[in-house]
């Protein structure tokens, strides 16, 4: 399943990577492979932001916020109101900027 494209957070810095593979292992996407010794994100579209990755990354080379963003918010809105222009990530034209989504 793929989600919105091009709005998941999640970053590999390879500078900190240490190649070690616990981010593929952790991940329930498959979002993450090692590619020359280091993790890369092969498939960010598919990455649900549930922040595993980040988690479990001892040299600290992952960066995911965790449920935020539009996704969640288009996500959410899906899921509560069966719409997801109802879901709400606080960067919509209301809130003064020119908005993310």
């Amino acid at each position: 399943m793929k989600y919105l494209q091009n709005v998941a957070t999640i970053n590999v810095a390879p500078e900190k990577c240490t190649g070690c593979g616990i981010c593929m292992k952790v991940c329930p996407r498959n979002v993450l492979e090692i590619k020359d010794k280091w993790a890369e994100v092969s498939d960010r579209d598919s990455c649900i932001e549930c922040g595993a990755c980040k988690m479990n990354c001892a040299s600290d080379a992952i960066y995911v916020d965790s449920g935020v963003g539009c996704a969640t918010a288009m996500i959410n809105g899906i899921l509560r109101f069966g719409d997801p222009d109802k879901g709400s990530c606080g960067c919509d034209s209301k809130s003064g900027s020119n908005g993310c989504c």
